[in-house]
């Protein structure tokens, strides 16, 4: 794989994360951090803030994020996970490792730099009455043209919906849905188009398909068992791209299935025909 198409296919999935953001007005530390999707304790620790967290119009913050790390000789998970203030459970399932979780020097571990864990005082001071009370799933909304906000496409493979969009209780993030299927279904393209990715070069996604629609979607397909269709292939509604498999970081047969404008991910849910 060119080393330019790779680094398109991580900056397709790692899209919208910035460094830094800068406070407008009426923000809060709570509404940024749902706007950024990272936790609110997060953005505590990467700027250093104090109670009672008073952040001005204008004002600079850096928003945290994921850090590789190599492995060391005599490292450990436990090990790790202290350096970086996290804990054994939440690398382990970052990287797909199961137990006794051996180790190699060299090896890369996707770790995060802060501690998910908020105490009272701090849901006290930084959520609002309105986002305590409603307690729902927060999704990231995005500016779509009104050219393009009547957009729909098929669904790529019928089955339950395992995996919904946006955060779930552990706190980590689904840029798309799951879908429950039999190993071995066809994955069918949710809408005609040009692949522009197809293989396995990206960590916890198995076997992936990248499809480029026209008027800046995309729709993306992971985890699957057999891929049929080769990057530049020009590819009809419906047609057959390959088969649904356990690739990747699942356990059982399903497809993750993301659509995106320009990037940026949307619920797949509000542009499927026939949604459910």
């Amino acid at each position: 794989m060119k080393k330019g198409l790779f680094i398109f296919i991580i900056l397709f999935f790692l899209a919208g994360c910035t460094s830094t953001v800068r406070v407008r007005k009426g923000d809060t530390l709570y509404s940024i951090a749902r706007r950024k999707n990272v936790p609110v304790r997060a953005l505590i620790q990467e700027n250093h803030l104090t109670p009672p967290y008073t952040i001005k119009k204008g004002q600079l913050l850096k928003i945290p994020q994921q850090r590789i790390y190599t492995v060391r000789k005599g490292d450990t998970l436990y090990s790790i996970a202290r350096k970086f203030n996290s804990n054994v459970t939440d690398v382990a399932r970052q990287n797909n490792l199961s137990a006794p979780y051996s180790l190699k020097p060299g090896q890369k571990l996707v770790v995060k730099s802060w501690d998910n864990s908020v105490s009272d005082a701090d849901k006290s001071s930084l959520n609002p009455p309105e986002a305590k009370a409603k307690n729902t799933p927060i999704k990231r909304a995005i500016q779509i043209p009104k050219s393009a906000q009547g957009k729909r496409f098929n669904r790529p493979v019928l089955g339950k919906v395992i995996g919904n969009f946006g955060p779930n209780n552990a706190g980590v993030n689904n840029d798309g849905i799951n879908i429950a299927a039999k190993a071995g279904t066809p994955i069918l393209a949710a809408d005609k188009g040009t692949v522009a990715y197809a293989g396995n070069d990206l960590k916890g996604y198995g076997n992936l398909i990248l499809l480029k629609h026209d008027d800046g979607w995309f729709t993306a397909y992971a985890h699957a068992d057999k891929i049929s269709v080769k990057r530049g292939a020009l590819i009809k509604a419906k047609q057959p791209i390959g088969t649904v498999g356990k690739t990747g970081g699942v356990k059982t047969p399903q497809l993750h299935f993301e659509v995106r404008y320009k990037t940026k991910p949307v619920d797949p849910n509000l542009y499927l025909k026939n949604a459910k």
